[in-house]
């Protein structure tokens, strides 16, 4: 049983990165799916799959061409189980000096910082990467 798949999710993928693998599995759960589509959607990862019949989530990894170093040098968790964080749309922290991505859970699902700055939501700060 695990009790934070956020932070399963993101310890795969980093683990993965390390050890420069195309692809990695991990668990399905909505929040995760969600978090993983960011992640395509900001260009981290080529492609993600939902596997029916292990109820898992096929993650292809993204490599720069020349230099094969991954398109994520860093993943971080922000808000743990134990201490909740929260932010204003207006207060939202920048990552890496506006590089980076924060990961947010808003009301109107799961956002990038910018997306929610852009509709004014604030929200629990989930995860950042860059």
């Amino acid at each position: 049983m695990q009790n934070d798949t956020i932070s399963d999710m993101l310890t795969r993928i980093r683990n993965a990165n390390i050890l420069h693998k195309k692809t990695v599995l991990i668990p399905w759960t909505r929040i995760n799916e969600e978090i993983i589509q960011v992640f395509t959607r900001e260009g981290f990862i080529t492609s993600a799959q939902k596997q029916e019949e292990s109820n898992n989530i096929l993650v292809t990894l993204k490599y720069h061409n020349k230099t094969q170093k991954s398109c994520i040098t860093n993943l971080q968790r922000i808000s743990k189980p134990g201490l909740r964080l929260y932010s204003k749309a207006k207060d939202m922290p920048k990552i890496l000096g506006g590089m980076g991505v924060l990961v947010v859970s808003t009301s109107k699902g799961i956002l990038t910082d910018n997306e929610a700055k852009q509709n004014q939501l604030g929200g629990e700060l989930l995860c950042s990467v860059w």
